[in-house]
């Protein structure tokens, strides 16, 4: 199958990369060709801090999926997190030449490509320029604005910024994998388009992924994007306490917590004990469920917090902005024992676990229907959606050039400046892909 039909999603996360090949079906769901995982090693809470063990990770992921499916991988989507991501409001205009004329996509874009030149702090490059809602001549809570009559077109942005050397590490990582960028897209973002419905987007909702070095915050309401935020903790942080707390080795405590562990303490009775076998020929050691359980509890209800800080700092509290639909906990730490139960004690919210099963082909791999994968099936998502747009760019391109042909100059006068009208991504591409060139 040649790579035109066939897009591909990679997770690099701080536990495990995921690489996901798939396409579209008949019916507009995804069907899943090719998978591959592999430990994620020089990742440190959603940044790489070690290239060459990133690229041999990828790799193993990437071939692995190549296996799978019977297919060679060519551009991939990846995703960003890490403790760098912020994100912060901005509002912008701009005033047309021609109020006559209706307001086109050649407007919006006008108006997006405006934000990208924000100035940022040194070293910080803008990500995503998400538009919340447009004002057109003072009319206010527009969604859609294209093909209504005004002069001054206004809206709010909610502006995604990342440190401009993490972003070039990932391209670099993707490079020298044998890999091409497509694009870059925000974690938080990818898994919501995963797990969320339009209906709990539209009624607001707060999407919160546990991954293993951050847990990523996405808040929808009237299905719209409206804050993010990253936490630079995940499931690798209860690990590590359990590790440190039972004086056992990491492979143990990750066991532990997997098979054992549980975020509600009142749960496990005094006798249930665990027996661990000793290293090297030292005594086994005995560990309480409870005590297991007393650990995790602290630190979940921590990193619980510090989420529900943010939903606060996004003003959950008002009438407007209040989050009908909850919380969704998704991402391989929502799969803790009574981690609903926790968070909706703390923060008083109706929560479910989500599973990337939404827009997935109904015959899919039950193993990538956990939540583990939200991630990586969200930027598969996003892959599929862009081919798809471009797919149509370049539909385009030939009608104009036919018509080149035959003679119809005029027609092509307007489509013209379609063309030149690349998208800020596409230029924001180039000037990734020169700089990795120029790298080397």
């Amino acid at each position: 199958m040649e790579q035109e039909n066939y897009s591909v999603g990679l997770d690099i996360g701080t536990t495990k990369i995921v690489a996901i090949i798939g396409k579209e079906n008949e019916y507009g769901k995804i069907e899943v060709l090719g998978i591959g995982r592999s430990k994620s090693l020089g990742v440190h809470r959603g940044v790489v801090n070690n290239i060459t063990q990133t690229i041999k990770s990828i790799q193993q992921a990437v071939e692995q999926a190549e296996a799978d499916a019977g297919l060679k991988i060519g551009s991939v989507v990846v995703g960003i997190a890490g403790q760098h991501i912020r994100s912060l409001q901005h509002s912008d205009y701009i005033t047309r030449a021609n109020s006559e004329e209706v307001i086109n996509e050649d407007d919006l874009d006008k108006l997006c490509n405006q934000v990208y030149k924000l100035v940022m702090l040194p070293g910080e490059e803008i990500i995503h320029v998400l538009p919340q809602e447009y004002k057109v001549d003072g009319q206010a809570e527009i969604k859609q604005p294209i093909g209504m009559y005004g002069g001054r077109l206004e809206a709010n942005f909610h502006v995604v910024v990342g440190q401009v050397s993490s972003i070039k590490n990932i391209g670099r990582c993707i490079k020298s994998a044998g890999l091409d960028l497509y694009n870059i897209t925000l974690e938080p973002l990818a898994s919501s388009e995963a797990v969320l419905s339009q209906e709990e987007k539209e009624a607001g909702v707060a999407l919160i992924d546990i991954g293993g070095g951050t847990t990523d915050l996405a808040i929808f309401k009237d299905g719209i994007i409206r804050h993010t935020a990253v936490i630079p903790f995940g499931g690798n942080v209860i690990t590590e306490d359990i590790k440190e707390g039972c004086s056992i080795i990491e492979k143990q405590a990750e066991l532990l917590k997997m098979k054992f562990g549980s975020a509600w303490p009142g749960e496990n009775k005094d006798n249930e004990i665990v027996s661990i076998p000793g290293l090297r020929g030292r005594e086994p050691k005995e560990i309480t469920l409870k005590n297991l359980s007393k650990i995790i509890h602290a630190r979940v209800v921590e990193i619980v917090e510090q989420v529900y800080v943010e939903i606060k700092n996004y003003g959950h509290e008002e009438q407007k902005k209040k989050l009908i639909a909850g919380i969704v906990l998704t991402g391989g730490g929502s799969q803790l024992k009574h981690l609903k139960q926790l968070v909706e004690y703390i923060t008083g919210m109706d929560t479910r676990i989500g599973y990337p099963n939404e827009h997935l082909a109904g015959d899919s791999d039950a193993e990538i229907a956990s939540p583990l994968y939200a991630t990586a099936v969200g930027l598969l998502m996003n892959a599929v959606e862009n081919k798809d747009k471009r797919r149509l760019k370049t539909l385009e391109e030939e009608k104009e050039r036919e018509m080149v042909l035959e003679g119809h100059e005029e027609v092509v006068a307007s489509g013209s400046a379609r063309k030149e009208r690349k998208s800020v991504f596409d230029r924001w591409s180039e000037k990734l892909k020169d700089f990795l060139d120029n790298a080397e």
